[in-house]
């Protein structure tokens, strides 16, 4: 009985040396990671300060300072400005139809005639912003801001054909 009891505990350790040996020394597969967003399609996205009428749709631009650049007549559908600095920024005439701009400084930038359908503005600020023609139909935005937004509020947007206050709710 000793010399069964023998042949399966070397078994046994030849088994497990096997499978060390096998871990430590055989080559694994490809390991993939998940890029992070603010890493995302940064090698395609040349910014200069003149991205006027650029097709920019679903583009990422997180934690990134984009003040004073010139996004006017942009295609910026489905973009994500997450975290951006839009201080000053040109976005006259932009569709932004779909776009998230999650705590965004849009302090003093200008945005009449902009589209903003459907958009997330959510913690997003807005003083000193020019807003005449903008269409916020549907976006979301702060009730802090909605009245801010409200009280400044004019005009009808080109494309659309919606009044400001309307599209905001006022």
């Amino acid at each position: 009985m000793s010399l069964i009891v023998s042949f399966f505990t070397r078994l046994r350790l030849l088994f497990f040396a096997t499978i060390l040996f096998a871990a430590f020394f055989l080559p694994l597969g490809e390991v993939n990671a998940k890029t992070p967003p603010e890493m995302r399609n940064q090698d395609e996205l040349k910014i200069s300060n003149d991205m006027h009428g650029k097709e920019l749709t679903g583009f990422e631009f997180v934690k990134l300072d984009l003040r004073s650049v010139d996004f006017g007549q942009a295609d910026l559908r489905a973009a994500i400005f997450n975290n951006s600095q839009l201080q000053g920024s040109d976005l006259r005439g932009a569709d932004l139809e779909d776009a998230v701009a999650f705590a965004c400084d849009f302090e003093g930038a200008d945005l009449r005639d902009a589209n903003f359908t459907q958009a997330l503005l959510m913690e997003s600020h807005f003083d000193g912003a020019l807003i005449d023609g903008a269409d916020f139909t549907d976006a979301v935005i702060s009730r802090i801001q909605q009245k801010q937004l409200c009280s400044i509020a004019d005009g009808t947007n080109s494309t659309s054909g919606v009044n400001t206050k309307y599209s905001l709710g006022c």
